[in-house]
């Protein structure tokens, strides 16, 4: 599983002009699943998510989670971070996972973020045409890969 977090103080998904989900402060996260994903890659991704600690303190330091500022957090279904590039100009995308598998992990990850953090958090639609509004805060932007702990 790959995933690119954005701290926002503010974004929204839209589907067909119609608003699928918005967050004012918190993390907008952009999620790609790769074939061999499993639970236990959300679990790890999850946790990290909740507790990565990019938000400021009273002194202006990134000492708060997403939890410890009460902040919300934006999902995004993102096949394309698993694009390859090597050949050629047009990317392919074979290691991403096919929907009838990354359907399923990107509902639990949503379950599990919602039940780690205490709240709903909001969607975007899997597979649909979303237009992302954001205001990067910072910005912050940090990617993961849970095929890689141990540089992330």
């Amino acid at each position: 599983m790959r995933a690119v977090i954005q701290r926002v103080t503010k974004a929204s998904c839209t589907v067909d002009q119609i608003i699928t989900g918005q967050i004012e402060q918190g993390l907008l996260v952009l999620l790609g699943i790769e074939e061999d994903d499993t639970s236990t890659d959300i679990i790890w991704l999850g946790q990290k998510l909740t507790n990565l600690r990019i938000f400021s303190d009273e002194n202006g330091l990134m000492n708060k989670s997403v939890q410890d500022v009460e902040g919300n957090i934006l999902l995004i279904s993102q096949f394309t971070l698993f694009a390859q590039t090597k050949k050629g100009n047009r990317p392919s995308f074979i290691r991403a996972a096919k929907p009838e598998k990354a359907e399923p992990l990107y509902t639990e990850m949503a379950q599990y973020l919602t039940t780690y953090l205490g709240k709903e958090i909001q969607l975007g639609i899997f597979g649909g045409d979303m237009k992302i509004d954001l205001l990067n805060d910072g910005p912050v932007t940090i990617i993961m890969n849970t095929k890689d702990k141990d540089n992330y």
